[in-house]
């Protein structure tokens, strides 16, 4: 492992900075200085939103990944996002979002990364326009870019514009949890949670983010987010209050269509 780095003068002794997210040199390590010759490239330097520690063998793998689209597609911005952000190894596989108005061939792209990397990769390819209405619209767009890295920065300043019709589908998805519950593995059942919460949350105008939505599960499920993945949850009172919840997003959702409905019927 190199890395290049410049000498900047201090008040009492000179130094070297190299970023606190990097591969190698760890902290207490000795390094060896010398004099660069060579050609400098453009350091792979990417934006953190809400990422703290990564551990270094990730940073690799995000590094290698950026560089591989980088080379096979000219996408405005690359973002990483989903479990593989999380702190350990218990993700399943890694969240890749290219934002372009031109269309890339995802999965070409997505082959080699499997390839290259051994990870399962989801790839999703839209606009900026897309983008910026699902955040305005859709509670997993918040959540995902609430924890991310990404190859250029990016700022998104949205008003949230609720559509609860796109809510009541997506909120559908988290019914199989009470017809299927034996058959649904932990994660499983995880995701299926996450997404209701997240939609009663975003109705109720609060700001999304991955560790609030899982307080929030913790908080009325009254179980560990690690219990609920390793389907270490009793079913009787778990179901109890899933069915519950459900029943109350979902007439709040249909409360808000009808609604909608019904001011639109009185412009008319």
């Amino acid at each position: 492992m190199e890395m290049v780095g410049k000498i900047s003068k201090g008040s009492k002794m000179d130094q070297i900075y190299i970023p606190k997210n990097r591969v190698g040199f760890n902290n207490g390590e000795y390094v060896l200085i010398s004099p660069f010759k060579g050609r400098i490239e453009k350091q792979f330097k990417p934006h953190f939103y809400n990422v703290n520690n990564l551990e270094p063998i990730k940073m690799k793998v995000i590094e290698d990944i950026f560089s591989l689209i980088n080379r096979k597609a000219d996408a405005e911005n690359i973002i990483i996002t989903g479990s593989f952000l999380e702190s350990g190894f218990e993700f399943n596989d890694i969240d890749i979002l290219l934002v372009n108005e031109r269309k890339i061939n995802i999965i070409i792209i997505k082959e080699e990364i499997e390839k290259i990397t051994g990870i399962k990769t989801h790839i999703i390819l839209l606009g900026n326009k897309t983008l910026i209405l699902g955040l305005s619209s859709d509670p997993l767009y918040n959540l995902m870019l609430s924890k991310c890295i990404s190859k250029n920065k990016f700022i998104f300043k949205i008003k949230r514009k609720i559509n609860y019709k796109l809510l009541d589908l997506n909120l559908l998805k988290s019914r199989t949890l009470i017809d299927n519950f034996e058959i649904l593995s932990g994660n499983e059942k995880y995701y299926l949670i996450l997404n209701m919460i997240s939609i009663l949350l975003f109705i109720q105008g609060k700001k999304l983010n991955k560790e609030m939505v899982n307080k929030e599960i913790e908080r009325i499920f009254n179980t560990k987010i690690k219990e609920l993945k390793n389907n270490l949850i009793d079913k009787e009172n778990f179901l109890k209050v899933y069915t519950k919840i459900f029943n109350k997003t979902l007439n709040l959702i249909l409360d808000n269509i009808k609604r909608e409905n019904d001011e639109q019927k009185q412009i008319n």
